[in-house]
């Protein structure tokens, strides 16, 4: 009897973490693209692709952004950013990337 109940809380346990897993990616990537958008020095940032995941080793997510740059000599140039969120501190950092651009 004690096994057959231990046995239907572990499934039961095991689904709600499954049914969580997604949602709890999905909230990680709000806070990423937020962090990344914000940090951003480009005029209407927006994510290109998906964010590329490194493991635990190296604990940070990247993501490539696209916009156009503000400043006034740079004419309303599109331009790319290459975003690297440190999981940890939940910090983003970003950096000039055109050289994804197209030539």
């Amino acid at each position: 009897m004690f096994t057959k109940g231990f046995a239907v809380v572990a499934l039961l346990v095991s689904g709600a973490a499954a049914a969580s897993a997604p949602d709890a990616w999905k909230d990680y990537n709000q806070r990423l693209v937020k962090a990344c958008v914000a940090a951003s020095g480009l005029k209407g940032a927006t994510p290109v692709g998906g964010p590329i995941q490194y493991d635990d080793r190296v604990p940070v997510t990247a993501l490539v952004l696209a916009g156009r740059y503000p400043q006034t000599h740079m004419k309303n140039r599109p331009g790319r950013e290459l975003c690297v969120w440190d999981r940890k501190a939940e910090k983003a950092y970003v950096s000039e990337a055109d050289q994804l651009l197209p030539k």
